[in-house]
């Protein structure tokens, strides 16, 4: 035997395993993806860390003990079995059997990525689960969060090169780095987590993976499901040509209860309503235990933790020997980690000798399968969610308030049977449950704008869109209208090929209309000002407007309203908050929100950051008045594609092109209703909307999208009329210069 190091564990070489130096060194004797569960429970019982090298801390046994009641701790001997022995697996575990946390700790095992300079990736469809899952890892491997163990979701990467092996992200940012690295050679082990969820980034990371795995014999790719459609991933991940071999099932059970499910009679009128008086009644009159209820966005859910708390106060203070004290903790993407963490706080203890605590958590339907919270005895269940939706013949992509499916619903009424039987109360008829809700959710390619997509594909060299191996293939006409977006903002070329400018639009984490417009805006020298607009069009609202200071927040902003329109009113915004030091206390007193401003601030910096990669200039125009129409101007070569013509009834205007009625949403800061107006999103909630609205000229129209606004492609009306008269001023003016030319020309030759 030589006397070199093993070059596993990168220790010297142990002649027996009864040396001093073995019993200090927890992965001696592993063989990479040669390990048994034996050798594993071994190494995690060792008091030395074997990452960290350090004596594991009090609080590591602890979590342990815990870690090893969880339904996957105890098919560790199978799983690693069945990972040793295939490329690809699917495993199917419900929420709260521990596979989001166990399985890329058990795979760091096998793989030992800390030990080739390699990381083991785990994504998840959310950013909230990606950053609280990578907490929960980092305590659970007694390492540092950020060190060891990190994650990486946009415009956040938490991770340390060269020492984090274990990494959560988003799955649009593994899809990210893969236009870079297509063969992704960082990575030994992929997981694709919450598979079920069907999001975009998901299914175009497993036709990529699906390919990568013939070339890269070394990389293992798990795909992890809550729920039990894993026979559609297994065919799907059936690479090996061997007849109709599918890739081998790892089945973990739940750790779950029997759950009661209650039906309404009849349909509720108002669910939020409905569902804060259910909430209510069950902490009168059920026994302890905790609440989930699924509500479908931020105010949603910041209103009704609100009220339940005003009601639950008052309650309390009437008869604090029958109800116990409340706490409501609301939970949706953009809040910040360390308030996402409150949903595991415990519930708050009794009043003297009145009944315990409850904890009552609102919850977005992150709760339904991305996060297992323990301790949640009821599930009220409205039965809704914000789905995404798109129109292709409209070209109108809609977050909108939908029902969920059936599937959807059984992991809502699953929650409530982690601890202990639960119930679960369901806002809606039994009749429509059967009849109404869809079996399963629509994977969100079917019912996405694919622009962003088809551009990163292309970067990735994949040519032939039609062809790619999806899991479920999008509607042709969702990708001509991808590959019609993308040739008139000049990403792609006629022919489908990347442009140059197309290829740097890739790489900022934008979509194609803002990283066009953020790479041309030095051509009008205003990309210090067009940074900022698109730092704030890429966050959460800024604007607060509390129910019971409706007015004052409404007068709040029109201090900072621009005349000339809602994207100059945001830099307005962010520069007087950079003017008053960026101070909190500013924000509060002018109904802004703080916390999405310094989310602008550091998205800001982030983006910056890439303008310099790519050399994109950082200028500004002296003149005030010529600087607005200068990012006015950039605007339209962005957003030309989303622009509305005023036409009849007031505040009544027409999109371009798609002829879709709308108004200017209520939130528009304009005072007058100009002709021309360029938009940022188009809403659907009582009527169709336009929001983020600036006013342009039909002269720029002709000017700097002289293709899309061509006369001849437009039917007669108002819109064309106005086009004509702008294009034959815009000849006009063309001629003139000419004629002035040759009446030169003429005079220099006589």
């Amino acid at each position: 035997m030589s006397n070199g190091y093993n070059p596993y564990t990168k220790a010297p070489s142990l002649q027996a395993s009864s040396s001093s130096s073995a019993v200090s060194e927890p992965l001696y004797g592993f063989l990479p993806r040669h390990v048994k569960a034996a050798q594993v429970t071994k190494a995690i019982e060792h008091d030395i860390n074997p990452f960290t090298k350090q004596p594991h801390t009090s609080q590591y046994k602890k979590i342990l003990e815990g870690r090893k009641k969880l339904p996957v701790f105890a098919q560790m001997e199978e799983f690693y079995k069945i990972f040793n022995e295939n490329q690809i697996i699917v495993m199917v575990g419900e929420t709260g059997s521990g596979k989001t946390t166990q399985i890329p700790q058990f795979v760091c095992y096998s793989d030992l990525p800390h030990t080739k300079g390699k990381l083991v990736a785990c994504t998840q469809p959310r950013r909230v689960a990606a950053m609280s899952v990578a907490k929960r890892v980092a305590d659970e491997m007694d390492v540092s969060l950020g060190k060891q163990v990190g994650y990486s979701i946009r415009f956040e990467d938490m991770t340390e090169p060269g020492t984090t092996f274990l990494k959560y992200m988003t799955d649009g940012m593994l899809l990210r780095e893969a236009m870079n690295d297509p063969d992704l050679k960082r990575y030994s082990t992929i997981i694709l987590d919450e598979a079920h969820e069907r999001t975009l980034a998901t299914d175009i990371l497993m036709g990529l993976l699906k390919a990568l795995a013939k070339r890269r014999s070394d990389l293992k790719i798990i795909v992890m499901s809550a729920t039990l459609d894993a026979l559609k991933f297994q065919k799907y991940f059936s690479i090996h040509s061997a007849g109709d071999k599918v890739a081998p099932l790892f089945k973990v059970p739940g750790r779950t209860h029997p759950v009661e499910v209650f039906y309404t009679q009849e349909p509720e009128p108002d669910y939020v309503e409905a569902a804060i008086r259910t909430v209510l009644m069950i902490h009168r009159a059920e026994d302890p235990g905790d609440i989930l209820l699924f509500l479908t966005g931020e105010e949603e859910i910041e209103d009704a933790c609100r009220k339940i708390k005003l009601e639950a106060d008052d309650l309390l203070n009437q008869d604090p020997s029958s109800v116990g004290p409340l706490i409501c903790i609301p939970l949706y993407s953009s809040l910040p980690p360390q308030q996402q963490q409150r949903i595991f706080d415990p519930a708050p203890s009794s009043r003297g000798d009145g009944p315990p605590g409850r904890k009552v958590v609102v919850s977005t339907n992150i709760a339904e399968t991305s996060l297992t919270i323990d301790g949640i005895v009821y599930v009220v269940d409205p039965g809704f969610s914000k789905q995404k939706v798109y129109n292709p013949r409209i070209r109108v992509e809609s977050l909108l308030v939908s029902p969920i499916s059936k599937a959807s619903a059984q992991q809502r009424a699953g929650r409530a049977g982690r601890t202990r039987p639960g119930k679960c109360f369901r806002l809606y008829t039994e009749k429509d449950f059967m009849t109404e809700l869809e079996e399963q959710t629509h994977p969100e390619i079917l019912r996405s704008n694919l622009a962003n997509t088809v551009l990163e594909l292309v970067k990735l060299g994949i040519k032939d869109l039609v062809r790619f191996d999806y899991v479920d293939a999008p509607a042709p006409e969702t990708l001509m209208r991808a590959l019609e977006l993308l040739n008139y903002l000049v990403a792609l070329d006629d022919e489908g090929n990347l442009t140059p400018l197309g290829a740097i639009m890739a790489e900022f984490p934008l979509d194609p209309q803002m990283a066009k417009l953020l790479i041309i805006s030095p051509e009008f020298m205003c990309s210090n000002e067009i940074l900022t607009i698109v730092a704030m069009l890429s966050v959460p609202n800024v604007w607060l407007r509390p129910p019971n200071q409706r007015k004052e927040a409404d007068a709040a902003k029109a201090m900072f309203n621009h005349p000339d329109g809602d994207h100059l009113t945001l830099l307005n915004v962010y520069n007087n908050y950079r003017q008053n030091s960026k101070d909190k206390n500013w924000a509060w007193t002018n109904y802004l929100s703080s916390r999405a401003l310094a989310q602008a601030d550091n998205v800001r910096a982030q983006l910056e950051r890439t303008m310099e990669r790519y050399e994109v200039e950082l200028v500004s125009t002296q003149d005030e008045r010529k600087l607005y129409d200068n990012v006015r101007r950039a605007l339209v070569c962005g957003f030309f594609m989303q622009v509305a013509h005023k036409e009849g009834e007031k505040n009544g205007y027409m999109t371009v092109k798609d002829n879709q009625v709308v108004g200017l949403h209520p939130s528009c800061g304009l005072d007058a209703q100009p002709e021309w107006v360029l938009f940022n999103e188009f809403v659907l909630t009582t009527r169709p909307y336009i929001r983020t609205v600036t006013t342009v000229k039909v002269e720029w129209l002709a000017e700097l999208a002289p293709n899309y606004f061509d006369p001849k492609e437009f039917k007669d009306g108002e819109t064309k009329r106005a086009l004509l008269k702008a294009f034959n001023k815009k000849s006009g003016k063309r001629d003139a210069v000419e004629d002035g030319r040759k009446a030169k020309k003429a005079k220099n030759y006589r």
